[in-house]
């Protein structure tokens, strides 16, 4: 390996997914997981097999079906872990088994329940055994920064003697200082004897926000893998911002002397999917992917940025595939205009069917707004790409609401050749219109959150809407787009309600005690 490659290890649907409210269906990893393999991420971290039967489900076709990455299981050092991790595996073609267990003294002794000997001996087992089904196999002493120095050494160096291949360093709670943490990773490689056969990787949490400045102080010691995820997701504050860490790479070269292989154009547009199937939004501030990350308001900044882009931008907006350019289509645009637009924007595997859905809604949000910009365009394509058999379709909606009126709703819906209608009152118009689909729908659910993002500026911008519901164990997830806000919500409302009696889940089943229990899931987390 060139000692100055760093290779990308994304843990997006593994360590990222197990986020609360995180929620992707096999479909959707699968979809997340080819965009990751144009990305050109080295190492795709696609699940956790032992824990359900879909995260099993979602790693074998992943390793079946996605070529370029190598496919990496996640494993505890337990031999039934191992074997599950290898099973799923089986139908890959470069694959690679990640196993882990605690050595700090803290998780030992509350989590575990084990000595340092059965720790050391638990580990060296499990490598051991995942090198029966591949070569490529990785350990990780999982809350590293907090164990014992020479005993986390011994068990690294046993490790690879049992044949790991990789080393992975994680600061599992974010608890570590970037020069703190620089200088573990500096004295793991002048102190493990024969760590020169194994690759150094380093996995950083974001609890204190020093996540991505961790990783980079791990590269400049030696590491040469940096496991992170697509806009940081992550447990609790999130993980390593695979965006940040690479950008950062590629921008202060003159500092890192070190490169990765991420075709960097496809950033922006992997950081919106991630976005749409997860629901998380991602913040307007976000480094890289953020709405304003390349936006200039100031009158100062916006005379520098047209004299001479780099006056105030230290990148290239291009270099992450996100064109500079809004306002470029309106209301008296046609399919010609939009198609090449979609095409410029990189959306070159629509089908006939779904360019003409997207061009309807394009001329419907034209007719309510003068300028569409290149985020009204991304959510038109979200919002029409991602559907779902409709039961349940909108007809007509009429609602009422003002300072002294109550908030009404009517709403008529077509279910198959039957027409609906029902008007209810609620405590606001949202409350109105959702009352009114439950009446007509009568599909027992309950609301689990609901929430509104505006995806341009301006008083006609279009609002994207997230709803969640949840049908016993498992959580279906809505979205509509529109100027209309309240439009939007019932869009997003009756998706997710037709997503429930479709029975396409956004959740695996992930909910504390019911696939392993709460003890079992705290010992999920590397």
């Amino acid at each position: 390996m060139d000692q100055n490659r760093v290779i990308i290890f994304d843990t997006t649907l593994r360590d990222g997914e197990q986020s609360p409210g995180a929620s992707l269906n096999v479909e959707e990893k699968l979809e997340i997981a080819k965009q990751l393999a144009r990305l050109g991420v080295d190492v795709i971290e696609a699940g956790f097999p032992i824990s359900s039967q879909a995260d099993f489900d979602a790693v074998k076709l992943i390793a079946e079906t996605v070529h370029g990455p190598t496919i990496c299981a996640l494993a505890r050092a337990v031999p039934v872990d191992v074997e599950r991790a290898g099973e799923a595996l089986k139908g890959g073609k470069r694959t690679r088994i990640h196993t882990f267990i605690a050595t700090s003294d803290i998780h030992m002794e509350y989590k575990l329940k084990k000595s340092r000997a059965e720790v050391l001996d638990m580990a060296v087992a499990a490598v051991k055994q995942a090198k029966h089904y591949t070569d490529d196999v990785e350990f990780s002493p999982e809350d590293a920064v907090r164990s014992d120095f020479d005993f986390m050494c011994q068990v690294l160096e046993a490790a690879i003697e049992a044949g790991a291949t990789t080393i992975n360093i994680p600061d599992t709670v974010g608890y570590s200082m970037p020069w703190e943490y620089g200088d573990l990773i500096r004295r793991i490689i002048a102190r493990v004897p024969n760590v020169h056969k194994a690759i150094v990787s380093v996995h950083c949490h974001n609890d204190l926000g020093l996540a991505v400045a961790n990783s980079l102080a791990g590269v400049l010691n030696g590491a040469r893998q940096v496991e992170c995820t697509i806009n940081g997701i992550g447990e609790r504050a999130g993980n390593t911002s695979l965006e940040e860490v690479v950008m950062a790479i590629k921008t202060r070269a003159d500092l890192m002397h070190v490169y990765t292989n991420i075709v960097t154009r496809e950033i922006y547009r992997t950081s919106r999917l991630v976005s749409d199937l997860t629901g998380f939004v991602v913040q307007p501030n976000k480094a890289i992917v953020g709405k304003n990350a390349f936006a200039h308001e100031a009158g100062i900044h916006q005379h520098g940025v047209l004299s001479h882009a780099q006056t105030y931008e230290i990148m290239d907006p291009r270099d992450i595939g996100w064109e500079r350019s809004e306002l470029v289509l309106g209301r008296h645009s046609g399919k010609h205009a939009l198609f090449a637009k979609l095409e410029e924007m990189g959306y070159t595997d629509l089908s006939a069917e779904q360019k003409e859905r997207i061009y309807q809604r394009f001329k419907d949000i034209a007719a309510k707004k003068k300028d569409i910009s290149e985020w009204d365009i991304e959510s038109i394509v979200s919002d029409e790409i991602h559907q779902i058999p409709e039961m349940f379709h909108l007809e007509y909606m009429h609602v009422v609401s003002g300072g002294s009126t109550i908030p009404t709703a009517t709403i008529r819906i077509r279910k198959g050749d039957d027409i609906l209608t029902a008007s209810e009152i609620g405590v606001g118009t949202v409350d109105a219109v959702f009352r009114t689909i439950d009446a007509i729908c009568n599909v027992p659910h309950s609301l689990v959150d609901y929430s509104v993002k505006s995806v341009t500026g301006g008083t006609d911008a279009l609002g994207e809407v997230t709803v969640r519901i949840r049908d016993g164990g498992r959580v279906y997830i809505g979205r509509g787009a529109s100027p209309d806000v309240i439009e939007a919500s019932a869009k997003a409302y009756l998706q997710a309600i037709n997503k429930l009696v479709s029975r396409v889940p956004d959740d695996d089943g992930r909910l504390t005690g019911q696939r392993m229990g709460m003890a079992e899931q705290e010992k999920m987390t590397v």
